[in-house]
């Protein structure tokens, strides 16, 4: 399927996409974050990036995305052509039936642009979870996932058997109004039982490289030999999350991802905040145990020059074999998020398209 499977432009040896969190950094609003995840939008369909997706996180002061489906409806209206999805929405924190609608709504509003990508996780702590959720008990959410994922697929293609409870329930906007088409779904993972499920359901596969590196291979192993045709693929499509960033300066390039760093620090030890900046993340005084995380993280986070970047991104994706790759910039400003796009495009010899403004 075209809406799925995209091309390679310039030198890029597989489409190149955007994965926004929406951060907030110290000194900054939600307001701040929002216009930038547009400016991202307009200046990634401008480059040729292929699609432009945001993530579900709730509770957390350093990100402004805890409401996809509202943020991607804003996208839409501010972009021509680029598609924009979720990486992802977290089925288990929703009733199918509301995600149908906020999709069939999307895929009216911006026909042919909307992907619905899917995540079993929470996106955010326990408590959270259960506060979302109305239960305690998390566990089943994730354990139903499958047939959460059976349901909405049914209510997005409006054929529930006759009998069904659910037979009369129609997803509006949706096929009863007299629409053919609906987002595409992809499954998100970061470990192995998404890419399992995908493959057998024959459905594109997205892995978060970004926070689980040790086991991308892994997973994409097990999803392209679990794969089987559908009438959604044909063959194996997998892209992979990566965290990286470009400055025109290779010193600048590490000040900016160390801040994303520092934030990944507090919100594993529980002091979850606004992004740091720079300066703030420079003279952070890390213990031996936070030093060493942070190393470990920085591993997996290509960042420096464009031409530093490029080549990293080029040995990525030989080593994974992936079919498109889907870029996050961790800083604490807009602006060094931006030009970061900017130059990864001009690495690549991205095209430049006039946008109607």
């Amino acid at each position: 399927m075209d809406e799925i499977r995209g091309t390679a432009v310039g030198t890029a040896p597989v489409p190149l996409s955007v994965l926004d969190l929406v951060t907030v950094g110290v000194g900054r609003t939600a307001a701040d974050a929002l216009r930038t995840s547009v400016e991202i939008a307009r200046l990634a369909e401008s480059r040729g990036y292929h699609r432009h997706w945001v993530a579900e996180h709730h509770s957390m002061p350093g990100v402004a995305s805890s409401s996809p489906a509202v943020i991607l409806a804003h996208l839409a209206a501010h972009t021509e052509r680029i598609r924009l999805g979720s990486g992802g929405v977290m089925l288990p924190n929703h009733a199918p039936l509301v995600i149908a609608e906020q999709f069939g709504t999307l895929e009216a509003l911006a026909p042919g642009r909307i992907d619905l990508g899917l995540g079993r996780a929470p996106g955010t702590d326990g408590p959270t979870a259960a506060a979302l959720r109305r239960t305690d008990r998390l566990n089943e959410g994730a354990d139903d996932f499958p047939q959460q994922l059976a349901e909405l697929t049914r209510f997005l293609d409006d054929d529930f058997p006759d009998g069904h409870p659910y037979s009369r329930i129609h997803a509006v906007p949706g096929p009863v109004q007299g629409s053919s088409a609906r987002p595409p779904i992809w499954l998100l993972g970061s470990s192995g039982f998404s890419a399992r499920l995908a493959g057998v359901l024959g459905l594109p596969f997205a892995f978060a490289h970004h926070f689980s590196a040790q086991n991308t291979i892994p997973a994409l192993d097990l999803y392209r030999e679990s794969f089987r045709p559908s009438a959604v693929l044909a063959e194996p499509y997998a892209l992979i999350g990566v965290s990286a960033l470009a400055s025109d300066d290779e010193k600048e390039a590490r000040r900016q991802v160390l801040t994303g760093a520092l934030s990944m620090v507090r919100l594993r030890t529980g002091r979850p905040g606004l992004i740091p900046t720079p300066e703030e993340a420079e003279a952070y005084e890390f213990s031996p145990l936070e030093r060493e995380f942070v190393d470990s993280w920085l591993n997996n986070v290509i960042y420096g020059t464009p031409d530093a970047v490029r080549t990293g991104l080029d040995d990525l994706q030989k080593r994974t074999g992936a079919d498109e790759l889907m870029l996050t910039g961790n800083a604490h400003g807009g602006l060094a998020r931006l030009r970061s796009y900017e130059l990864i495009a001009d690495a690549y010899e991205l095209p430049t398209v006039v946008v109607p403004s």
